[in-house]
């Protein structure tokens, strides 16, 4: 393998951990507790800021069930039907589904979490690198956002730094809530390029002073 298909294969490493993480289900500090390696270097790995060396691929891979392949992006794959992905289930309830299938650069998830009888205590935060864009398709989602406590309801969206503690729950609704997430796990955001209305730009104000 040339010594740029080498970085490559490394640079995808850690993506490849971060979805091997949330498909099982793990926070960093559950991965840290089980591994001895620490958040901070976790984190750092799966946001490309850091190489991991073969001992904590080999603990890594071990820990979430995958094999060496898997990580490196080399595992065959048997020529099958396209199926669309299966939501990845947790106990408390909560549905993630990945709408994106490619390593690097925005990741999209459409989660669902289950209704609740009563509005639950405020949500547990987490921090971690990246930026976070995030829009409500149904019903009412509590966004616990540094010291602000916000509920957000169908059409409502936010944007946010993901290094600001952070941490979502149902409303208390009586259904369930359904939102999407776009994350650009090293910082990527979103770029609106909505052309001005006609007769809206600067152009128009004049013509119509």
């Amino acid at each position: 393998m040339a010594v740029d298909e080498v970085d490559g294969t490394m640079a995808a490493m850690g993506p490849r951990l971060r979805v091997a993480r949330e498909q099982h289900g793990a926070t960093l500090a559950d991965i840290s507790c089980a591994t001895g390696i620490s958040p901070s270097t976790l984190s750092r790995i799966e946001t490309g800021r850091r190489k991991p060396t073969l001992e904590v691929v080999l603990r890594l891979a071990k820990e979430y069930g995958v094999s060496l392949d898997e990580l490196a992006g080399t595992a065959t794959v048997p020529a099958a039907e396209p199926r669309p992905p299966a939501p990845l289930s947790f106990g408390d309830g909560k549905e993630v589904l990945p709408l994106t299938r490619y390593v690097g650069g925005l990741h999209a998830h459409k989660h669902v979490l289950p209704a609740v009888e009563r509005q639950p205590a405020r949500p547990r935060q987490v921090s971690h690198e990246g930026y976070e864009w995030l829009c409500v398709l149904y019903g009412r989602l509590w966004l616990a956002l540094g010291d602000q406590d916000l509920v957000l309801t169908a059409g409502d969206t936010a944007e946010f730094d993901t290094r600001v503690p952070h941490g979502v729950a149902n409303a208390g609704s009586a259904g369930p809530v359904e939102y999407l997430i776009l994350f650009g796990p090293q910082g990527e955001r979103l770029r609106p390029r909505t052309p001005p209305v006609a007769g809206r730009g600067t152009g128009g104000r004049k013509a119509a002073e």
